[in-house]
């Protein structure tokens, strides 16, 4: 039986990663959290070494979540109460360099925001005002694990570092204009997942690095044709086998940093003081529900 706290690490799992292999799968939770309930129950397996993964579907096992419905407020919150403390998330993204051919992994450290407002992007709000940093989206410590277990990768694969997202509404792909402004604004990849989620992450103090998987070249490339899902669809199988082989290799490097609390930068009580609401005009609700992920923060 799991408890809350007991859950270090966390896999969400995007378009072309569903699962994991190779786990030792021990149940399935489905915490109701203040923002709802995550996307689809949440899959706990136990590694080789006796550490134990969380598993989540970013759209729901069956790909029935829109990016704009993906609830990713519970996802987050359901995660912390876990105990989660470091998050890979995977993602399935368009590539805007020709050096990012289909099936290369990027892990990014910037991003670009150009979703539409309409997903909820913060825990915060409705009588608690506070503010996170977010120079740095991703995190550098997790991405270097990543990138040292390169070699692992097949078809010709290689992972990219230090490379700039933009996150879009969707679900519709970019126009050819979009893309070539978008690359013009320096960007690497895009894709339709990475916020709010990140933001949500760095607010649950857990430290948050997207793992990349090229499926295409995005539309600014005229003398490919136009994106197709066919083309897209053939891609991820490739990609998700290429996932799981680099999770499995990177799990033991991640584990033990986790188990030491080695990772840096340490984003641990990062939001203790960000508080901006006097304490008397503190809406107790909020509060309440802020709890739930930071215990004692607010109260």
């Amino acid at each position: 039986m799991v408890h809350p706290q007991d859950v270090p690490i966390a896999v969400i799992g995007g378009s072309g990663l569903y699962h994991l292999d190779n786990l030792e799968v021990i149940e399935e939770v489905n915490p109701e959290t203040p923002w709802g309930f995550a996307s689809d129950k949440i899959i706990i397996a136990r590694s080789p070494s006796g550490c134990k993964i969380a598993f989540l579907a970013r759209h729901g096992r069956g790909h029935y979540l829109t990016p704009s419905e993906v609830p990713s407020r519970a996802n987050i919150a359901a995660l912390k109460h876990l105990g989660v403390k470091a998050i890979l998330a995977f993602s399935a993204v368009g590539s805007l360099r020709e050096e990012i051919p289909p099936c290369d992994f990027v892990l990014p450290d910037q991003v670009i925001d150009r979703t539409k407002g309409i997903r909820p992007s913060t825990f915060f709000g409705e009588g608690l005002v506070a503010h996170a940093m977010f120079a740095d989206p991703f995190h550098a410590g997790l991405a270097d694990l990543v990138y040292a277990q390169r070699e692992v990768l097949d078809f010709g694969a290689k992972i990219h570092k230090n490379k700039t997202a933009v996150c879009m509404e969707g679900p519709a792909f970019s126009t050819r204009a979009e893309s070539h402004m978008y690359r013009a604004w320096g960007a690497d990849i895009i894709n339709m997942s990475a916020l709010p989620e990140a933001k949500l992450a760095r607010e649950a103090e857990i430290d948050y690095q997207m793992v990349c998987m090229s499926t295409d070249y995005d539309c600014w490339r005229v003398e490919e044709e136009a994106v197709t899902v066919e083309t897209v669809m053939q891609n991820m199988v490739n990609n998700g086998a290429n996932a799981k082989k680099l999770l499995l290799a990177v799990l033991p490097s991640l584990e033990e940093a986790v188990s030491k609390d080695a990772l840096l930068p340490n984003y641990k009580g990062s939001m203790k003081f960000s508080g901006m609401t006097a304490s008397e005009k503190r809406t107790p609700e909020t509060v309440k529900k802020l709890d739930y992920i930071l215990p004692g923060y607010y109260s």
